[in-house]
């Protein structure tokens, strides 16, 4: 078994970027992989102590589906990042500036519309980088994998197609059997030169429900997932222990 693909996605809930290779580091998430976010106005993140909370605090696609159709691409070359509008309209600014964060905020404010929250405090929200801090999903910093024949046997439960863009993971493997990766758990994986823990299964939220092209909320893969399998998780979290550089191609070992 190998990797079929390789992404990173540099704003929580925009644009995942596929990658010809990615250097990991023990304890770290793949670089530039949700470095940055639109905090919500109510939400309980707090730029002065920047610890995890959960995905609901930020601007997601769980609560924002319409933010699909936004196309986002970080050069972390010049330090820019790039969004274009549905209507084709587009800026860049850079993310790190107190200037770039103000027009990217005010961007996000402004196409969220109705769904930007300020809460009882008319709090703003506000775009946002802290370096070496993730805003991902789990409370510490993980690379997740998806074992591509978990995902077929989704689809065949379901009678359709569900586009792997749907789960956003880091890692699609290729040449592995269904729901093989859940045997993992405890046990240290290698790629290439790399060597990660795997930690625990992914369970999957509302956001599943959104087409990555249409912003439409089309289909329930937890639904079909609960129904067909009797849980609702779908790939793998697991730490780097050993750094190196991966790649799609690599073979992935289990120790």
């Amino acid at each position: 078994m190998h990797i079929e693909s390789l992404y990173r996605y540099p704003v929580k809930g925009l644009t995942p970027e596929p990658l010809s290779s990615a250097a990991l580091t023990p304890g770290r998430c793949i670089p530039w992989d949700r470095a940055f976010a639109l905090a919500q106005g109510d939400g309980a993140y707090d730029p002065a102590n920047p610890t995890w909370v959960s995905k609901s605090n930020f601007m997601c696609l769980l609560k924002n589906a319409h933010i699909a159709l936004l196309q986002t691409r970080f050069d972390e070359i010049t330090g820019l990042l790039s969004v274009t509008a549905p209507d084709g309209g587009g800026f860049d600014a850079s993310p790190f500036t107190p200037e770039g964060q103000a027009e990217l905020t005010r961007f996000f404010t402004y196409y969220l519309g109705d769904e930007a929250r300020y809460g009882a405090a008319q709090k703003p929200p506000s775009f946002h980088y802290v370096p070496a801090h993730s805003f991902c999903d789990h409370k510490t910093q993980v690379i997740s994998l998806i074992g591509l024949g978990s995902l077929t046997a989704l689809e065949a439960a379901a009678g359709a197609p569900r586009d792997k863009r749907r789960f956003r993971a880091n890692i699609y493997i290729e040449a592995i059997a269904p729901w093989e990766e859940f045997t993992w758990l405890g046990r240290e994986i290698t790629i290439g030169a790399t060597r990660l823990v795997v930690q625990e299964r992914i369970d999957r939220c509302g956001a599943t429900t959104v087409n990555p092209d249409t912003a439409e909320r089309d289909a329930n893969p937890v639904l079909e997932l609960k129904r067909h399998f009797g849980h609702i998780e779908l790939g793998i979290f697991a730490e780097v222990l050993a750094g190196g550089t991966i790649k799609p191609g690599d073979d992935i070992r289990v120790l």
